[in-house]
């Protein structure tokens, strides 16, 4: 569906029109963005209360959505090939029975009920019970807010009633488009503020990258995108991934890479964390392994099943994990001391690693207070309290 360059050179200017100004991808990326938005809507549906029309309030606002959306699609007709509109309605139509199925699991059944004798009965009492699952007549296809587009734009075009009565009754509209959700691109806009919760909810994975100067707190949400863990390319932030990853949660593995003047509470690692690149930072972690490369005054406060493996480092310093940190490990069988520099190989201890002299270590206060985002504590303030100066 991604659409084409309409011209090769803009009228009169003699330069190449690019995709950002092909009114084509500016609708696509839009239209994307709202599908993900309203998905993600009706699948909170079921979390939001029925008490004093929360829910229904709810619902009548995707439903607005949906309605808007179709709107958009009719007049974008000018520019949208006829193939493309067609999937926009598909879509369109996916979300509006989506929601409708969603309304009809989450609608009060009758606790008894008669079973009727035949199909004409039966479509009798799903229709004229009062107590029968109620679905909103404006998600029935042929009410205005559901209306596919009509042929003439676009629109599905439907089969003679004859055809269509000898054919099998098939779904030919697939599954909903999945569109996934940059959560980066979300972290990135300009906000008034520099805290950040993305929540993850509909990634497998947590792919951190590009960002400069951002808290980000991954939330409770974020603890189903426990595949694997990717942070990159981050400067002067305060990542905390210890809520999504505390207790038995825990990543499949991690990688950090390219991170500078940071603080990272990486939460727990069922496997390897691999961490390459660092300067300037602090990294909170538990493991089963830790292989460490190209890294440089760098305070690590750790647990690991086995011994840790350093690379091409100077200026490491390990410690355990603070008391405040959340993790299932055996505390006995923590080897964060044991640290092989496999670029070292004289007899003598490696002048690339020490151990962080308790008095130098963070207060717990700092663990428990600051990190987390203590009033008043903006982003300096963090950094400042850890001793990583942005």
């Amino acid at each position: 569906m991604a659409p084409e360059v309409l011209q090769q050179f803009a009228v009169g200017g003699g330069l190449p029109v690019t995709k950002m100004q092909d009114p084509k991808e500016k609708f696509y990326h839009h239209f994307q963005e709202e599908v993900i938005s309203l998905q993600e809507q009706i699948d909170n549906v079921s979390s939001i209360s029925q008490v004093g029309g929360e829910r229904q309030d709810a619902i009548d606002h995707i439903l607005a959505g949906i309605s808007n959306l179709s709107n958009e699609v009719a007049d974008a007709s000018d520019y949208v090939p006829s193939y493309d509109q067609r999937n926009y309605a598909q879509a369109v139509k996916a979300l509006t029975d989506k929601l409708n199925e969603t309304t009809a699991k989450l609608a009060p059944r009758s606790r008894f009920q008669f079973k009727p004798r035949g199909a004409s009965s039966a479509i009798t009492s799903t229709t004229n019970d009062p107590a029968a699952p109620k679905i909103d007549p404006r998600l029935i296809v042929g009410a205005s807010l559901a209306d596919p587009l009509p042929p003439s734009r676009g629109g599905p075009v439907t089969a003679p009633a004859t055809q269509a009565a000898t054919e099998t009754d098939t779904d030919g509209l697939g599954d909903l488009p999945n569109f996934p959700k940059n959560y980066n691109e979300e972290m990135a806009r300009p906000s008034a503020t520099k805290v950040r919760k993305p929540s993850f909810s509909t990634a497998k994975d947590i792919a951190i990258f590009g960002q400069d100067g951002l808290h980000i707190i991954l939330p409770s949400s974020a603890s189903r995108a426990t595949s694997s863990g990717r942070l990159t390319d981050l400067k002067g932030c305060v990542v905390d991934m210890s809520i999504a990853l505390s207790g038995h949660t825990s990543f499949a593995n991690l990688a950090l890479k390219n991170v500078e003047r940071s603080l990272i509470v990486a939460g727990n690692v069922a496997g390897p964390a691999h961490i390459t690149g660092v300067s300037d930072s602090i990294i909170v972690v538990s493991a089963r392994q830790v292989r460490i490369h190209e890294c440089r005054n760098v305070d690590i406060y750790l647990h690991c099943s086995s011994h840790p493996i350093i690379e091409d480092c100077s200026n490491m310093r390990f410690a355990p994990l603070p008391p405040s940190f959340d993790t299932t490990e055996d505390p006995t069988k923590n080897q964060w001391d044991q640290v092989d520099d496999f670029k070292w190989l004289k007899s003598e201890p490696s002048p690339n690693w020490s151990i962080l002299p308790e008095e130098k270590r963070l207060a717990e206060e700092i663990w428990t207070k600051v990190v987390p985002g203590e009033r008043g504590k903006d982003l300096h303030d963090i950094l400042k309290a850890v001793g990583v100066q942005k």
